[in-house]
């Protein structure tokens, strides 16, 4: 079975979009602990810049080794210059300064949980970006769904605070980081229809990666850490989700529309709430069961059958 015939399957699409977002969904804990690990506190934006691009240039050596295995060429595609550096730029530089900067300042679980907001995204960016995209009923019902989980999650400080102190600065950097991952998906989406996903997503990992290194070495020196075996296992392990995640995710996207294969992104905070609850006992609170709800209510609506058929139906019509 060739990547085609699996990735445009109900069944590949299923395995492919659940197995990436668990892998992004692990990332939460995984690089929380890794703050943990080497001592980087909130206050420590260059180290967790450095630590940043460690973790994309390993993720772009591993796909190169991938692609060394099932014998593809490392060398540059003519022409491919501008969507790396547009892909690294955004899907790496700008999405992870502020993922980073704002998982310092907020928890795992509230980070699982606005990481959801990048179907909404995806979803709105290419519906202006892409004719053949369309808004359908089950679509628009499983965003409004999607967003009133984030409301729900906010729902605690503003009732202590007030709305305009429902977010602090942590929420509002995640919720940044989710609107360059949502560009970042629709990039992709142009990029892997001509060039293939494990060229793309390997060289513009290493390209935001020492972009980051370079940002955040310059700073705070190149080796500012102490690296303990739990501390090399975290790297290892958090470029192995970048690099895997991104592969399968994009594989997905390649054969399929964003607009339908962007609802199941609703699943990485299912999977970062559960993790970052078992790793990092967080507390998960009624306003986090809630957002929960709406959230998979909504991929349960966008990806019904129904959804699909109405799709063909809009698909005619003339924007």
């Amino acid at each position: 079975m060739n990547a085609k015939h699996f990735f445009t399957h109900p069944a590949g699409i299923a395995t492919g979009s659940i197995g990436a977002t668990i892998l992004w969904g692990s990332a939460y804990p995984t690089l929380k602990r890794s703050y943990e690990e080497l001592g980087i506190d909130g206050t420590d934006w260059f180290e967790q810049f450095l630590f940043a691009g460690y973790r994309f240039t390993l993720a772009g050596l591993l796909i190169f080794l991938f692609m060394m295995v099932i014998r593809e060429p490392l060398r540059y595609r003519q022409g491919s210059l501008k969507s790396i550096v547009s892909l690294g730029l955004v899907q790496t530089v700008l999405q992870y300064v502020f993922f980073y900067t704002g998982l310092a300042h907020s928890s795992g679980v509230f980070g699982s949980v606005i990481a959801g907001m990048i179907s909404f995204f995806s979803m709105v960016l290419a519906y202006f970006t892409d004719s053949s995209e369309r808004f359908t009923r089950n679509k628009v019902i499983g965003l409004i769904l999607g967003i009133a989980g984030l409301l729900f999650l906010a729902l605690p400080q503003a009732i202590r605070h007030g709305w305009n102190q429902a977010f602090g600065v942590g929420e509002w950097l995640l919720l940044a980081a989710a609107l360059c991952a949502g560009l970042g998906n629709v990039l992709s989406k142009r990029a892997v229809t001509s060039y293939p996903v494990a060229y793309v997503n390997g060289y513009q990992m290493i390209v935001g990666g020492m972009a980051l290194i370079i940002v955040g070495g310059l700073v705070d020196g190149f080796m500012p850490f102490h690296w303990t075996p739990a501390a090399i296992v975290l790297l290892v392990y958090s470029a192995i989700i970048s690099s895997a995640g991104f592969i399968v995710w994009n594989y997905v996207m390649k054969y399929n529309s964003v607009g339908s294969t962007a609802s199941y992104l609703f699943l990485t905070p299912v999977y970062g709430v559960i993790l970052s609850a078992l790793f990092l006992n967080e507390t998960i609170g009624i306003a986090v069961i809630a957002s929960l709800t709406a959230v998979c209510a909504g991929i349960i609506i966008i990806n019904r059958r129904a959804d699909q058929k109405q799709g063909v139906a809009n698909s005619v019509r003339v924007r």
